[in-house]
């Protein structure tokens, strides 16, 4: 049997196993199959009653994390249930822990390599998790910010300043795959509660960050330029990139100059000096919101309807609707 058929024979039993009245469904006609049909199974789902016929037959060959993920609820799988789908199809099984903060040895290695580049590590939910002496000379000591004041989608779409600015197109860019990475990690971290929260409130304060969610639009971070306004040195303007770990979910900010620019001598010199003359110097858009650091790479959010960084007195909507 192929890989593809024993996913659909696993399909099947699954099904089968599951009465309509478990799942929250009219209990089916006396007599009838057992087990939930592919009708069914679709109203659950939100796929069509033809794809799953297909997948079931392994005429689906490639199913993607959400209709997987979505299955996988639907079915009432268990974790290693779970875990079997994924790999019948392919897939990388999502973690079903909490977003991991851990950076591996080669990660430490690299910040300590490159001195002359500033680094921000942020994880899965772009919490800012370590950074070198330069990330803090260039855009304020992140070790003095706490809480929410870390994470770059918080930051953004609550319209907190910071030091960078860039254009509307790649502000518009950089929302959009800021907003899918948030998205993938809902699904690879399902059971993650902070992450959830998180995406909760972010509906709530940020219209710009609603309906970007809603819409389900996807996009990569690109490589362009940055201006940081640094408050010594003056602006500084760079390329950034964000490069993806390979093997975990971290993403890593980092900044650089070419050669004999402007902006590699204020590098430099910033390197040198480092964060003794710099502090922390950014303002916030609310009275209660504490210094915070500006999003890795990307300037503040424009969203109107956004408000500071406090914490709701509601109930956040879920993050999955």
């Amino acid at each position: 049997m192929t890989r593809h058929g024993e996913l659909g024979t696993a399909l099947h039993r699954w099904r089968d196993r599951i009465a309509p009245a478990e799942a929250g469904l009219p209990a089916g006609e006396p007599g009838g199959t057992a087990g939930l049909r592919h009708e069914e199974l679709a109203q659950l789902t939100g796929l069509s009653v033809d794809y799953l016929v297909r997948l079931e037959e392994g005429r689906a060959t490639s199913p993607s994390v959400q209709v997987l993920t979505s299955l996988a609820g639907a079915l009432r799988l268990s974790d290693d249930e779970r875990r079997h789908l994924f790999l019948l199809a392919g897939q990388s099984p999502p973690a079903l822990g909490r977003v991991s903060d851990h950076i591996p040895p080669s990660v430490r290695r690299l910040l300590g390599r490159l001195p002359g580049t500033p680094l921000g590590v942020h994880d899965a939910a772009w919490n800012l998790i370590t950074w070198n002496p330069l990330w803090a000379a260039l855009l304020g000591d992140p070790a003095a910010v706490p809480g929410r004041g870390r994470n770059a989608a918080w930051l953004h779409f609550t319209g907190q300043l910071g030091r960078v600015s860039q254009t509307v197109e790649q502000e518009a860019r950089f929302e959009a795959a800021l907003v899918a990475d948030l998205r993938s990690a809902t699904v690879r971290y399902p059971t993650d509660v902070r992450l959830r929260f998180l995406i909760g409130e972010l509906r709530r304060v940020s219209n710009r960050f609603a309906v970007l969610w809603k819409s389900r639009i996807t996009d990569s971070h690109d490589t362009g330029t940055r201006t940081i306004h640094h408050p010594d040195v003056g602006p500084v303007i760079v390329d950034c990139d964000t490069l993806a770990v390979p093997g975990c979910d971290l993403r890593i900010a980092a900044y650089s100059a070419a050669p004999g620019t402007d902006a590699a001598d204020k590098l430099r010199l910033l390197d040198v000096i480092g964060t003794e003359m710099t502090g922390l110097t950014e303002m916030t858009t609310g009275p209660a919101a504490g210094p915070v650091l500006d999003d890795p790479g990307h300037g503040p959010g424009r969203d109107p309807g956004s408000g500071p960084g406090s914490s709701p007195t509601v109930a956040p909507e879920p993050a999955d609707r």
